[in-house]
């Protein structure tokens, strides 16, 4: 029997209708039934479960493998049973309840087989009101870590794993936990894995939420249960991180979500007199993760919750989780107070000085949110011109102090501009049901390109724009262009402009993906020959010995007269002939080249614009020559021979002696 691909383990337990289309999302998986084995464990289902496992058993007999066994209380024992039967190069585990993308098997293992990893993440899409993790599933991760990337934050076993990995670290769910095993399990892969890759950009698995709530990994259960499995995740990572930034990263997930879904789903639904001796338990628990340098990765409303858990502060801590319970009701964000520069929360026992909980508990600086509109965004000679507003969340433009920030990418070279600051009379009435309004959140500036540098000239580079947004002492820096009116185009605009150095290239674009603004000044990667678009050329229908040239220049400015035909002899000898626009077409231009005016010699052209030039197109072959007469005597042009691709052209005096031969040539 030839080794599968994959093999899909499904732990089932009670999983009426839902299991029918569980195995049929694998069934009809674009990799094929020949890469894959289902191996599903009942675990003493008692609904119809069973019965229709058997059904899908003689539906797909070269695929299906269905094992019956006595129900063990939690889905470690039939996960740990598939692993045993298991023979796919990879292990995917499904729960019966949800089910997987047409191509996501595929998708998954050509990420691991294509880049080497270990553990690959599916993008997960909940279904019928269930939250799937997002932050980890932003962009794909063709190979990353634990570290350096989000994927900690969900520790759930629906990934695809190398099987090798597993079984050469032995890895297994433990059976005596009902709660937390799978963080064991995967935490554990994570940590011994060569790579994990994110496959972001297409479903792959759809969590489902039961009409009865009854996902098995979202039942609850007493405090006791509740911590049994956190203290073996903390050794789990002491034991294989040492201290640092590494260790930091990973305490973050289980110090912020474990600690608060216990204080929140256990805690306040256990007798008092359990309360607190859970509460102590919790607080030793945790120790070996905490300690204080760690709460500048913490947001405020955690470093608060661990402060009052290490102190055990139980009615302050239940007062808190009730605090919480009606903020996630509210429509009104929790109010800030300003001072010296930062913003607190008013979150529970603020400044209260009977329980004398420091500062830095609801210190939010970082976490308030710069909320900015961009209404003008143009160009005017070398002059950028901005309008919109920009006030920080929950703080009253009182004392405002905004100024427009430039800072070049590469070096970090920053310059900050003064903004006008206007009136934005009933600003943030549609939203915290009026409580915040920012009726002094306006700006009006103006960018020089020449004078912007401290009243020199902006260097090259790109010069990313920046507000730096200020009110009663506190500043909090957003990039601009992301929120912006209908009539703010977003499209790359270049232009020339003149300078007392010199034409100069300017061109304000917005960065992809975030649609934000940027100068790139100097062509760093807005060049300007490519708007330079020579077209055709044909003697002027008016004028049989002028050349008519068309083309475009869709630059958005330059200078009047600047855009020439410019011809050179080879001799030191030049000429240039001004471009006209069109007046249907501002894109579009003519401009005239009377050859009458040209000395003898074979002259080559450019479109011309200040520094920059590109060729002009060959003459036609088909063209005919142009004659005239100087000062009585007979002149010609004609395409210069083997010109090739550019433009060449003759232009002399006629040889009477040798055009009177050519005549009389029989």
């Amino acid at each position: 029997m030839a080794t599968p691909t994959v093999s899909v383990i499904i732990a089932a337990y009670n999983a009426m209708p839902y299991i029918t289309r569980c195995i049929s999302s694998v069934a009809e998986q674009s990799i094929g039934q020949d890469q894959l084995e289902v191996i599903v464990v009942d675990d003493g289902s008692t609904d119809g479960t069973s019965a229709e496992l058997d059904r899908l058993a003689d539906v797909y007999p070269e695929l299906l493998h269905v094992e019956h066994q006595e129900n063990s209380g939690g889905p470690s024992v039939p996960r740990n049973v598939g692993l045993d039967l298991a023979r796919g190069e990879f292990v995917f585990f499904l729960d019966a309840d949800d089910y997987l993308g047409p191509e996501a098997l595929e998708r998954m293992v050509a990420m691991a087989e294509k880049n080497a990893t270990d553990v690959v993440l599916g993008k997960m899409v909940g279904v019928g009101g269930r939250n799937a993790p997002k932050s980890m599933f932003r962009r794909n991760e063709p190979r990353t870590d634990v570290f350096s990337s989000r994927v900690y934050w969900t520790l759930n076993p629906m990934k695809l794993f190398r099987r090798e990995l597993i079984e050469r670290h032995g890895l297994r769910f433990p059976a005596d936990l009902s709660i937390g095993e799978d963080q064991l399990f995967v935490g554990a892969a994570y940590l011994h894995a060569s790579g994990i890759s994110v496959v972001a950009d297409y479903d792959c698995l759809f969590w489902v939420l039961r009409e009865d709530e009854g996902n098995i990994t979202r039942r609850t259960s007493d405090s006791e249960l509740g911590l049994r499995f956190l203290p073996r995740v903390i050794d789990l990572i002491v034991e294989n991180v040492p201290p640092g930034p590494g260790r930091d990263h990973l305490a973050v997930r289980h110090l912020t979500a474990d600690v608060r879904h216990f204080l929140v789903e256990h805690l306040p639904f256990e007798p008092r007199e359990t309360q607190q001796k859970a509460l102590d338990q919790l607080a030793g628990i945790i120790e070996p993760l905490w300690h204080e340098g760690l709460g500048d990765r913490l947001s405020a409303l955690t470093r608060l919750r661990l402060h009052l858990v290490r102190h055990r502060m139980l009615d302050e801590i239940l007062e808190l989780v009730r605090f919480e319970e009606e903020s996630a009701k509210s429509e009104v964000t929790t109010p800030v107070v300003v001072d010296t520069g930062r913003a607190y929360a008013r979150f529970p026992y603020f400044r209260d000085t009977d329980h004398s909980v420091p500062d830095d508990c609801y210190d939010v600086t970082s976490e308030l949110g710069p909320r900015h509109h961009v209404t003008r965004a143009e160009m005017h000679g070398s002059t950028l011109h901005l309008a919109g507003h920009a006030y920080v969340h929950r703080v009253a433009t009182e004392d405002v102090s905004t100024r427009l920030v430039l800072r070049e990418r590469a070096d970090g070279t920053e310059y900050v501009l003064p903004v006008a600051h206007t009136a934005t009379p009933g600003l943030g009435s549609d939203e915290d049901q009026g409580q915040y309004t920012y009726d002094k959140a306006g700006f009006e500036c103006t960018v020089d390109v020449t004078t912007a540098a401290d009243g020199k000239p902006l260097g090259d580079g790109f010069w990313d724009i920046s507000l730096a947004v200020g009110a009663q002492g506190l500043s909090r820096e957003v990039r601009i262009g992301s929120k912006r009116a209908d009539s703010v185009s977003g499209r790359a605009s270049t232009r020339v402009v003149d300078t007392e150095q010199g034409a100069r290239a300017v061109a304000l674009y917005t960065t992809k993906p975030h649609g934000n603004f940027t100068l790139d000044l100097g062509e760093n990667g807005h060049r300007v020959p490519p708007h330079l678009r020579p077209g055709g050329v044909r003697w002027a229908a008016d004028a049989p010995t002028e050349l008519e040239f068309t083309g475009r220049c869709t630059l958005a400015a330059y200078p009047d007269g600047a855009l020439v035909v410019s011809l050179s002899n080879g001799q030191g000898e030049t000429a240039a002939f001004p471009v006209r626009r069109t007046a249907d077409d501002g894109d579009t231009f003519t401009a005239r080249v009377p050859v009458t005016a040209l000395s003898a010699g074979t002259w080559s052209g450019e479109l011309r614009l200040a520094d920059w030039s590109v060729p002009l197109p060959a003459l036609p072959r088909n063209l005919p020559p142009a004659k005239w007469r100087r000062q009585g005597r007979p002149w010609y042009t004609k395409p210069a021979p083997d010109s090739g691709k550019q433009f060449a052209m003759v232009v002399a005096r006629t040889n009477l002696v040798k055009a009177l031969v050519s005549r009389l040539k029989p």
